[in-house]
């Protein structure tokens, strides 16, 4: 058994927790506000295949394992999974033409996706307006609630020991705070966009990406939300609606790299509520029950960083729009790490920095 600290308390950090105590660590989790930050303003999309496209096979590769990862990971932890699938919606003819080359490379890897007209869309989604030119189905994609998985996940980390200070810097087998410092066989940095500054590996490898949502209500005489996730192209713009179980659809889309703002801007409440009632016009009635942003963490080339810094001294972070997604892989790639395994290709900070193990 060894002990480990964990630092960051998002979806990652809670999930590794949560798996090295299982595999038997003692494990400390250092946030000042675990299951808060990214994570918690998060869309939900479980979407490896409507999130792919030519080039990035790796990403599509490595999605597609944590998708099927999921469904054990989500009934370890008790956890209901919106597994209704996705539906993918062009405007223009610009649109139909990016959805035609989604459509053609999922088909070439053997993915189910099935071209509609805009009519078809309609039959299946009535909240969505006659803008609606073209759509992909494609069932294989899964949703979750990110709030109601981060609370399930701080109840699976009953046996974890959290640490509300926040981290200035980590070093081999210790983790550094203003004045003092905490011991340990192995850190974990799991920090999300703020990994950068506690490692000088990741300074230069991972960056803060801006991301606001909305979360709306449809209130009576509205037409309901889709049954399904939503994602869509307004003018190659891309934008998305979630449905939840409680009635609210999470919207969103926007991405700005604008450092470690996290302020909401009205452009951005404006920009996200006209595109959305391009392709669900009723949307503009629903009752707008929250705007929040947060920061993604992005990675040079959109794979996480998943690997050895330094002995004693792990990263698993960069996930950019897929945190969730690749939370159960990523956490069982730190347990296997931790125990000696050999490092994935794919992930390792090596493919970074010459000299990093």
């Amino acid at each position: 058994m060894e002990s480990v600290a964990v630092v960051g308390g998002g979806v990652i950090g809670l999930s590794c927790a949560w798996r090295l105590t299982a595999a038997g660590h003692r494990v400390r989790l250092i946030d000042p506000a675990p299951a808060r930050g990214a994570s918690w303003v998060a869309g939900g999309m479980l979407a490896p295949l409507t999130e792919s496209w030519p080039g990035e096979e790796a990403a599509l590769d490595l999605g597609a394992a944590a998708l099927e990862r999921w469904l054990s990971f989500a009934d370890e932890l008790g956890f209901e999974l919106r597994r209704e699938g996705t539906l993918v919606l062009g405007v223009d003819s610009a649109d139909t033409a990016t959805l035609d080359v989604l459509a053609d490379f999922l088909a070439a890897r053997g993915r189910e996706v099935d071209r509609l007209t805009g009519r078809a869309a309609r039959a299946l989604e009535p909240c969505l307006g006659p803008r609606v030119r073209s759509a992909l189905s494609v069932p294989g994609d899964l949703a979750v609630d990110n709030r109601a998985l981060l609370a399930a996940l701080l109840r699976a980390c009953d046996a974890v020991e959290f640490v509300a200070e926040q981290a200035v810097a980590v070093r081999p087998g210790r983790v550094e705070f203003a004045g003092h410092a905490l011991d340990a066989d192995v850190v974990v940095v799991t920090a999300g966009a703020h990994s950068r500054g506690l490692h000088p590996a990741l300074t230069g490898v991972v960056r803060p990406v801006k991301g606001e949502i909305l979360r709306l209500r449809a209130r009576a005489g509205t037409l309901p939300p889709p049954s399904r996730t939503v994602r869509a192209l307004v003018a190659s713009r891309p934008v998305y609606l979630v449905p939840r179980a409680d009635g609210e659809l999470v919207l969103g889309a926007t991405q700005h790299e604008v450092g470690y703002d996290t302020e909401v801007t009205a452009a951005g409440v404006r920009d996200l509520i006209a595109d959305a009632e391009q392709v669900m016009p009723g949307i503009g009635e629903y009752a707008l029950v929250e705007t929040a942003a947060g920061l993604r963490a992005g990675s040079p080339d959109n794979v996480p960083v998943i690997g050895w810094l330094e002995p004693g001294v792990l990263a698993a972070t960069g996930h950019h729009r897929n945190g969730l997604l690749l939370a159960p892989t990523t956490a069982d790639a730190v347990v296997a790490l931790v125990a000696g395994e050999p490092e994935p290709a794919a992930t390792s900070p090596s493919r970074f920095a010459k000299g990093v193990r």
